[in-house]
């Protein structure tokens, strides 16, 4: 039986499939939730799921409301998803000031093996032996990024690449699921996935809620833009009052399309406009961050188009 320690950033002994363990609250997950930016209401919804998880499960039986402990959220890479979850854990703990949480990330590649049933039997382990001993410490919260690693449809799967391992993996994960629903009340699987299409419908099934995390909308894409620059703003003060230029509102418009991820290197990018530029990020102009917004709206779409 693998021993999980709560202390973060502690890689001694650390089972196989846990990447990394943390303390909770973490203000640093605290900042990575209001880095987001979508619609307040999904926020709240996301948070009182959360929430409605510790408070309700313990208290009323699972034949009343069948509860698994587990949100999904889904949408294109680079919206922000595991940060969201990051910060989730973070504002959930944070709303239980009197317990001591803790987060356990997962890494699902870790657990895949080309053997013959190796795949099924590290996933049994993960969620029966490592994750139910930290369950048993206090409130904890799992972050499954990849989700379609683990849970990968079966009804879509080939006769190519040891499908049977894979069917009984997924089937693992389901099982272990049900299990630690029915046993650990305050444990609370917050799941991730770019491709949902690619999740098993008996894992999505088994969701408390999912959430569809969207590409930024113009007012998105304008809180991400004056959120990167004014944080550049703290090196370098002049580019802060670019969010003032004229022009602002229009290089933000021309975000549109761009993941949260591609807009904050678009700006990468513009102070890579010229050598001099590079050697000295403050001589960036709204220029050079529109035209580097166009050109990464364009190479989006002759990515899309060669797909």
């Amino acid at each position: 039986m693998h021993k999980i320690s709560a202390v973060p950033d502690d890689d001694m002994g650390r089972p196989k499939g846990i990447q990394r363990v943390r303390r909770l609250p973490a203000p640093e997950l605290g900042a990575l939730w209001h880095s987001i930016f979508i619609d307040d209401r999904l926020k709240t919804q996301l948070l009182s799921q959360a929430v409605l998880n510790f408070t309700l499960r313990s208290k009323v039986e699972r034949s009343v409301i069948p509860l698994h402990g587990v949100i999904l959220l889904v949408g294109p890479p680079g919206t922000g998803k595991t940060s969201l979850a990051r910060g989730l854990a973070h504002r959930t703990a944070e709303s239980f000031p009197s317990a001591r949480f803790q987060l356990l990330e997962v890494e699902p590649h870790s657990l895949t093996s080309s053997a013959m049933g190796k795949t099924q039997r590290a996933v049994s382990d993960l969620f029966s032996q490592s994750v139910a001993e930290a369950a048993a410490t206090g409130p904890t919260i799992v972050l499954l990024d990849e989700v379609e690693t683990l849970a990968a449809d079966r009804s879509k799967m080939s006769l190519d690449a040891n499908p049977v391992d894979v069917h009984r993996a997924t089937d693992a994960v389901l099982v272990q699921l049900d299990a630690l629903a029915e046993t650990h009340p305050n444990l609370l699987f917050v799941a991730t996935s770019n491709f949902p299409q690619a999740v098993d419908s008996a894992f999505t099934s088994r969701c408390d809620l999912i959430i569809h995390v969207p590409l930024p909308d113009r007012d998105a894409c304008r809180h991400i833009l004056k959120d990167c620059l004014e944080g550049l703003g703290r090196t370098f003060p002049v580019i802060a009052k670019l969010t003032a230029s004229p022009e602002f509102e229009r290089c933000a418009a021309e975000c549109v399309g761009l993941d949260g991820r591609a807009i904050r290197k678009m700006v990468a990018n513009a102070l890579a406009s010229s050598p001099q530029t590079a050697m000295n990020p403050a001589l960036v102009t709204i220029a050079d961050l529109f035209a580097a917004a166009r050109a990464a709206k364009a190479a989006r779409l002759e990515g899309g188009k060669a797909k």
